[in-house]
């Protein structure tokens, strides 16, 4: 925590750098009480909050229970149909999983956007996780956010397309067949380019999500080094350190789109464009307030709250302090899907549980889809419409596949056969209620409706 916090701090100095050089730009005039400094997002014990870095004030945004959930993130970025920037941070339940003989939940990772200044909270995707603490290095620029899942040697490197409405997560890299990479940090703007660090090697490479391929990355890095934070203009970055705070230096994070080598590995290619001014590397420094040479930080915030995560986002001209809103949180959304994929009591017994088949198969609610009818596995609609990777594991079902459930208008048409009769279900992780049948989805808790 305290490198990746080096690291935040050493982006705030690239951005200052970068705007003092910046040629003034003509924008409307700011609102009165338009939030120049921008917003500070944060995780703490009572959730996922803002705070306003001239006056101090915090407000929790996304609530969570304490003990509940690990969270990786914040990261700001860019949203459709949305004139600011907004929020998106994972979470893994950590409450106690169910065993065969006793009562717990199915491990989740979720991802979620939460618009501060709306008061709304949308899931974008979740996926079944025993295995690892949940997702980890969650970066974002214009375009993309990346981030790491797994655990041992099976790390995967999972983007959004932050431009899409909705749509499931892409996997970038994936073991056996690809390499276990960590995400570092994503170039700014419209970039496809993400820092990565190769698992066992500690090699450091550009992971490109638009071709999905690798390229050389500009320095060397060492295996222990990282998170890096890259300036707006791409030409100087913030590497954090190990025990060393973070240092700054100068980067080319202009290379070409080159084609996948048949090994899989990065090859050396050629920047198009002439490599910036060379720039000799700066350390950056941070005081505790309790250093021995007695200098303390400018100011505090959020004093014994446990802060565990923290992102700035640039100057927000259209929005106040004052227009931040809650949001109800991702408790019932969560809740929700355990509720939505538990087995049928008749199923859920040491007898029929090897015989319970279950098939899920995912539709667009906004417009009218056969699939919601579903009503049968028969061999006919299994031919048509095949369903997705699902399997039963205690006491309830669950997609197999990564990040398998989306929301947005997403639907799930879901049919449990085998040991008892045929029963459909549909669900979805906003809400159950078709977009079709109304004209935006509403973050609702998913349970079950039956037909």
């Amino acid at each position: 925590m305290p490198r990746y916090l080096a690291a935040v701090a050493a982006a705030l100095l690239l951005g200052a750098c970068s705007s003092s050089t910046a040629a003034p730009a003509h924008s409307p005039t700011p609102l009165t009480g338009a939030l120049a400094q921008g917003l500070i997002a944060y995780v703490a014990d009572g959730g996922v909050g803002v705070l306003d870095p001239a006056t101090g004030k915090a407000t929790i945004v996304a609530p969570l229970k304490a003990g509940t959930f690990r969270v990786a993130g914040p990261v700001w970025a860019p949203a459709p149909n949305v004139d600011h920037p907004v929020l998106y941070f994972t979470l893994h339940d950590d409450r106690a999983a169910e065993r065969r003989t006793t009562a717990g939940v199915v491990p989740y990772d979720w991802l979620f956007r939460v618009d501060p200044f709306a008061g709304t909270i949308e899931p974008i995707a979740a996926s079944q996780d025993s295995q690892s603490e949940g997702p980890i290095g969650l970066v974002a620029n214009a375009h993309y956010l990346a981030l790491t899942v797994g655990c041992c040697t099976t790390y995967e490197v999972d983007a959004l397309d932050l431009t899409k409405e909705a749509a499931p997560l892409k996997v970038l890299s994936k073991p056996p067949s690809q390499a276990a990479f960590f995400t570092e940090g994503a170039v700014p703007g419209n970039s496809g380019l993400l820092a990565v660090r190769a698992f066992g090697t500690g090699t450091w490479y550009w992971l490109n999500a638009e071709a999905g391929v690798l390229n050389p990355f500009p320095l060397k890095l060492g295996p222990d080094d990282g998170p890096i934070a890259i300036s707006p203009d791409g030409t100087m970055v913030a590497v954090a350190l190990p025990d060393h705070g973070a240092m700054i230096q100068s980067i080319n994070s202009a290379l070409p789109v080159e084609s996948p080598s048949a090994t899989g590995t990065a090859v050396p290619t050629t920047s198009p464009r002439s490599t910036p001014t060379a720039l000799a590397p700066k350390r950056v420094k941070l005081y505790a307030a309790g250093a021995p040479d007695g200098m303390a930080p400018a100011k505090q915030y959020l004093t014994g709250t446990n802060v565990s995560g923290v992102a700035w986002s640039g100057p927000i001209e259209g929005g106040t302090y004052a227009m931040v809103k809650a949001s109800p949180g991702p408790q019932a959304m969560v809740d929700g899907l355990l509720t939505a994929t538990m087995l049928p009591a008749a199923a859920d017994t040491p007898a029929n549980r090897p015989l319970t088949k279950v098939y899920t198969w995912r539709f667009d609610s906004s417009k009218t889809s056969p699939i919601e009818t579903i009503a049968d596995a028969t061999p006919a609609v299994l031919a048509s419409y095949p369903p997705l990777n699902t399997g039963v594991l205690f006491h309830h079902w669950g997609p197999i596949d990564s990040w398998a459930l989306v929301g947005g208008c997403y639907r799930y048409r879901v049919v449990i056969t085998g040991s008892i009769p045929p029963t459909a279900t549909t669900f979805g992780l906003a809400g159950n209620t078709l977009c079709s049948a109304k004209p935006t989805p509403s973050p609702t808790a998913a349970t079950p409706s039956h037909s």
